[in-house]
Protein backbone atom coordinates (compact mmCIF):
# COMPACT_ATOMS: atom_id res chain seq x y z
CA UNK A 1 0.00 0.00 0.00
CA UNK A 2 1.22 3.93 -1.00
CA UNK A 3 1.76 5.67 2.39
CA UNK A 4 3.78 8.80 3.83
CA UNK A 5 5.16 5.37 5.94
CA UNK A 6 6.27 3.16 3.57
CA UNK A 7 7.48 5.72 1.16
CA UNK A 8 9.63 7.24 4.06
CA UNK A 9 10.61 3.36 4.80
CA UNK A 10 12.23 3.37 1.43
CA UNK A 11 13.99 6.00 1.65
CA UNK A 12 15.76 5.05 5.29
CA UNK A 13 16.31 1.61 4.24
CA UNK A 14 18.22 2.64 1.04
CA UNK A 15 21.85 4.14 1.78
CA UNK A 16 21.64 6.43 -1.37
CA UNK A 17 18.14 7.87 -0.79
CA UNK A 18 19.09 7.83 2.73
CA UNK A 19 22.22 9.79 1.81
CA UNK A 20 20.18 12.82 -0.45
CA UNK A 21 17.73 12.64 2.19
CA UNK A 22 20.17 13.84 4.80
CA UNK A 23 22.20 16.31 2.21
CA UNK A 24 18.91 18.05 1.01
CA UNK A 25 17.81 18.53 5.22
CA UNK A 26 21.51 19.34 6.79
CA UNK A 27 21.77 21.95 3.84
CA UNK A 28 18.61 23.39 4.43
CA UNK A 29 18.88 23.83 8.46
CA UNK A 30 22.26 25.50 8.07
CA UNK A 31 21.58 27.76 5.51
CA UNK A 32 18.64 28.80 8.37
CA UNK A 33 21.03 29.20 10.49
CA UNK A 34 22.92 31.21 8.76
CA UNK A 35 20.24 33.65 8.02
CA UNK A 36 19.35 33.83 11.27
CA UNK A 37 22.68 34.51 12.36
CA UNK A 38 23.38 37.65 10.05
CA UNK A 39 19.69 38.75 11.46
CA UNK A 40 20.61 38.71 14.86
CA UNK A 41 23.32 40.26 13.88
CA UNK A 42 21.79 42.93 11.89
CA UNK A 43 18.17 43.35 14.09
CA UNK A 44 16.36 46.53 14.19
CA UNK A 45 17.89 49.11 16.24
CA UNK A 46 14.38 49.24 18.15
CA UNK A 47 13.96 45.57 18.02
CA UNK A 48 17.07 44.51 19.98
CA UNK A 49 15.11 42.67 22.42
CA UNK A 50 14.45 39.93 19.50
CA UNK A 51 18.44 39.29 18.99
CA UNK A 52 18.88 36.45 21.46
CA UNK A 53 15.71 34.78 20.13
CA UNK A 54 16.87 35.24 17.10
CA UNK A 55 20.56 33.57 17.81
CA UNK A 56 18.74 31.02 19.72
CA UNK A 57 16.47 30.40 16.51
CA UNK A 58 19.78 29.74 14.18
CA UNK A 59 21.59 27.98 16.59
CA UNK A 60 19.03 25.53 16.56
CA UNK A 61 18.78 24.83 12.96
CA UNK A 62 22.76 24.66 13.10
CA UNK A 63 22.57 21.53 15.89
CA UNK A 64 19.69 20.38 12.98
CA UNK A 65 22.52 20.51 10.21
CA UNK A 66 24.69 19.04 12.37
CA UNK A 67 22.23 16.02 13.64
CA UNK A 68 21.50 15.09 9.79
CA UNK A 69 25.43 15.03 9.42
CA UNK A 70 25.80 12.85 12.39
CA UNK A 71 23.08 10.40 10.81
CA UNK A 72 24.94 9.86 7.85
CA UNK A 73 28.34 9.38 9.33
CA UNK A 74 26.75 6.89 11.61
CA UNK A 75 25.97 4.84 8.30
CA UNK A 76 29.86 5.39 7.03
CA UNK A 77 27.97 7.97 4.18
CA UNK A 78 28.96 11.50 3.34
CA UNK A 79 27.05 14.75 1.95
CA UNK A 80 26.42 14.74 -1.16
CA UNK A 81 25.59 17.85 -3.33
CA UNK A 82 22.02 18.77 -2.99
CA UNK A 83 20.30 19.13 -6.64
CA UNK A 84 19.27 23.00 -7.33
CA UNK A 85 15.39 21.88 -8.07
CA UNK A 86 15.45 20.12 -4.38
CA UNK A 87 16.91 23.09 -2.45
CA UNK A 88 13.44 24.85 -1.03
CA UNK A 89 15.08 27.26 0.84
CA UNK A 90 17.21 29.09 -1.98
CA UNK A 91 13.89 28.67 -4.59
CA UNK A 92 12.09 30.38 -1.60
CA UNK A 93 14.45 33.57 -2.13
CA UNK A 94 15.00 33.44 -5.46
CA UNK A 95 10.92 34.17 -5.56
CA UNK A 96 11.08 37.09 -3.11
CA UNK A 97 10.28 35.40 0.21
CA UNK A 98 12.34 36.09 2.87
CA UNK A 99 15.19 38.63 3.04
CA UNK A 100 17.79 38.68 0.31
CA UNK A 101 20.96 37.00 1.00
CA UNK A 102 22.73 40.18 -0.30
CA UNK A 103 21.16 42.43 2.17
CA UNK A 104 22.06 40.05 5.35
CA UNK A 105 25.41 40.02 3.43
CA UNK A 106 25.73 43.98 4.01
CA UNK A 107 26.43 45.29 7.74
CA UNK A 108 23.70 47.58 7.52
CA UNK A 109 21.05 47.26 9.84
CA UNK A 110 17.67 46.06 9.37
CA UNK A 111 14.39 47.83 9.12
CA UNK A 112 11.68 46.96 11.69
CA UNK A 113 9.47 46.02 8.09
CA UNK A 114 12.82 43.66 7.40
CA UNK A 115 12.20 41.97 11.02
CA UNK A 116 8.23 42.06 10.28
CA UNK A 117 8.77 40.11 7.00
CA UNK A 118 11.15 37.74 8.81
CA UNK A 119 8.89 36.33 11.24
CA UNK A 120 6.15 36.29 8.93
CA UNK A 121 8.30 34.12 6.30
CA UNK A 122 9.04 32.05 9.59
CA UNK A 123 5.76 31.71 10.73
CA UNK A 124 4.91 29.95 7.25
CA UNK A 125 7.84 27.81 6.82
CA UNK A 126 7.62 26.56 10.17
CA UNK A 127 4.23 25.45 9.84
CA UNK A 128 5.43 23.23 6.99
CA UNK A 129 8.63 22.12 9.31
CA UNK A 130 6.71 21.45 12.68
CA UNK A 131 3.93 19.86 10.08
CA UNK A 132 6.40 17.11 8.77
CA UNK A 133 8.22 16.15 12.07
CA UNK A 134 4.82 15.61 13.32
CA UNK A 135 4.71 13.25 10.54
CA UNK A 136 8.16 11.63 11.26
CA UNK A 137 7.19 11.59 15.00
CA UNK A 138 3.97 9.87 14.33
CA UNK A 139 5.56 6.93 11.91
CA UNK A 140 9.22 6.61 13.00
CA UNK A 141 9.16 8.46 16.80
CA UNK A 142 10.89 4.98 18.06
CA UNK A 143 13.18 3.66 15.22
CA UNK A 144 16.10 2.82 16.27
CA UNK A 145 18.28 4.60 14.37
CA UNK A 146 16.21 7.84 13.78
CA UNK A 147 13.73 8.36 16.95
CA UNK A 148 16.20 9.92 19.24
CA UNK A 149 16.83 12.38 16.40
CA UNK A 150 13.38 13.21 14.89
CA UNK A 151 11.86 13.71 18.96
CA UNK A 152 14.37 16.40 19.52
CA UNK A 153 14.25 18.38 16.09
CA UNK A 154 10.24 18.26 16.36
CA UNK A 155 10.51 19.69 19.93
CA UNK A 156 12.94 22.34 18.35
CA UNK A 157 10.28 23.15 15.34
CA UNK A 158 7.54 23.41 17.86
CA UNK A 159 8.78 26.27 19.70
CA UNK A 160 10.04 28.09 16.89
CA UNK A 161 6.59 27.91 15.63
CA UNK A 162 5.38 29.33 18.91
CA UNK A 163 7.84 31.90 18.85
CA UNK A 164 6.40 32.76 15.50
CA UNK A 165 3.11 33.07 16.66
CA UNK A 166 4.24 34.97 19.61
CA UNK A 167 6.21 37.73 18.37
CA UNK A 168 3.70 38.73 15.24
CA UNK A 169 0.98 38.74 17.67
CA UNK A 170 2.77 41.30 19.71
CA UNK A 171 3.68 43.13 16.79
CA UNK A 172 0.45 43.04 15.63
CA UNK A 173 -0.67 45.13 18.28
CA UNK A 174 2.04 47.08 18.02
CA UNK A 175 0.86 48.09 14.60
CA UNK A 176 2.05 46.15 11.94
CA UNK A 177 -1.05 44.34 11.56
CA UNK A 178 -1.66 45.02 8.13
CA UNK A 179 1.87 44.57 7.15
CA UNK A 180 2.13 41.25 8.85
CA UNK A 181 -1.00 39.46 7.01
CA UNK A 182 -0.05 40.49 3.35
CA UNK A 183 3.54 39.34 4.04
CA UNK A 184 1.78 36.10 5.40
CA UNK A 185 -0.60 35.47 2.42
CA UNK A 186 2.08 36.53 0.21
CA UNK A 187 4.64 33.60 1.80
CA UNK A 188 2.16 31.11 2.17
CA UNK A 189 0.75 30.83 -1.94
CA UNK A 190 4.43 31.20 -2.75
CA UNK A 191 5.74 28.54 -0.37
CA UNK A 192 2.71 26.12 -1.55
CA UNK A 193 4.37 26.42 -5.00
CA UNK A 194 8.00 25.69 -3.84
CA UNK A 195 6.96 23.30 -1.78
CA UNK A 196 5.04 21.20 -4.30
CA UNK A 197 8.25 22.07 -6.74
CA UNK A 198 10.67 20.39 -4.53
CA UNK A 199 8.36 17.61 -3.83
CA UNK A 200 8.23 17.03 -7.15
CA UNK A 201 12.19 17.23 -7.50
CA UNK A 202 13.03 15.07 -4.68
CA UNK A 203 10.32 12.57 -5.52
CA UNK A 204 12.38 12.39 -9.38
CA UNK A 205 15.54 11.73 -7.30
CA UNK A 206 14.19 9.02 -5.10
CA UNK A 207 12.26 7.26 -8.08
CA UNK A 208 14.96 6.58 -10.03
CA UNK A 209 17.64 5.65 -6.82
CA UNK A 210 14.68 3.23 -6.04
CA UNK A 211 13.55 2.36 -9.32
CA UNK A 212 9.67 3.08 -8.65
CA UNK A 213 7.81 1.24 -11.78
CA UNK A 214 6.38 4.17 -13.78
CA UNK A 215 2.22 3.89 -11.70
CA UNK A 216 4.48 3.96 -8.84
CA UNK A 217 5.69 7.35 -9.66
CA UNK A 218 2.37 8.36 -11.46
CA UNK A 219 0.68 7.73 -8.68
CA UNK A 220 2.91 10.17 -6.37
CA UNK A 221 3.28 13.19 -9.02
CA UNK A 222 -0.36 13.03 -8.94
CA UNK A 223 -0.99 12.75 -5.00
CA UNK A 224 1.53 15.75 -4.86
CA UNK A 225 -0.78 17.79 -7.47
CA UNK A 226 -3.77 16.85 -5.36
CA UNK A 227 -1.78 18.27 -2.37
CA UNK A 228 -1.17 21.33 -3.90
CA UNK A 229 -4.54 22.17 -5.06
CA UNK A 230 -6.01 21.67 -2.18
CA UNK A 231 -3.62 24.05 -0.57
CA UNK A 232 -4.20 26.54 -3.08
CA UNK A 233 -7.67 25.97 -2.72
CA UNK A 234 -8.16 26.38 1.08
CA UNK A 235 -4.55 24.63 2.88
CA UNK A 236 -2.59 27.24 3.08
CA UNK A 237 -4.91 29.22 5.55
CA UNK A 238 -3.64 27.14 8.31
CA UNK A 239 -0.10 29.12 7.77
CA UNK A 240 -1.28 32.65 8.01
CA UNK A 241 -3.70 32.27 10.87
CA UNK A 242 -2.05 33.61 14.43
CA UNK A 243 -3.26 32.40 17.82
CA UNK A 244 -0.71 32.77 21.23
CA UNK A 245 0.90 29.37 21.52
CA UNK A 246 0.93 27.25 25.08
CA UNK A 247 4.58 27.67 25.19
CA UNK A 248 5.12 30.94 26.12
CA UNK A 249 8.90 32.52 25.68
CA UNK A 250 9.59 29.12 23.46
CA UNK A 251 12.82 30.64 22.51
CA UNK A 252 13.92 32.83 25.65
CA UNK A 253 17.04 30.47 26.87
CA UNK A 254 20.03 28.58 25.53
CA UNK A 255 19.29 26.19 22.52
CA UNK A 256 19.87 22.24 23.98
CA UNK A 257 23.24 20.80 22.71
CA UNK A 258 22.84 18.00 19.71
CA UNK A 259 22.69 14.70 21.60
CA UNK A 260 25.51 12.07 20.22
CA UNK A 261 24.84 9.32 18.23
Amino acid sequence: MLSAKSLFQEIIDNDESFQLFCSIAASGEAQGGWENGRIAALVAPGMRDLAPKITRHGADEDKHGRIFNALLKKRGLEPVPVPPETDYTMLLEQRGIGLAHDKLRRDEPLSEQDIVVYLSHSRVTEQRAADQMDMLVKYFGDHPELGKAIHMIDHDESNHLAYCHEELLRLNYAGHGRLIHGVLRECALTEIRVYRDVSLAVMSHMGRILRWPRAKAAALTAGIHGMYAYERAAGWHRMVDLKMPERRDALGGPAAPAPAF
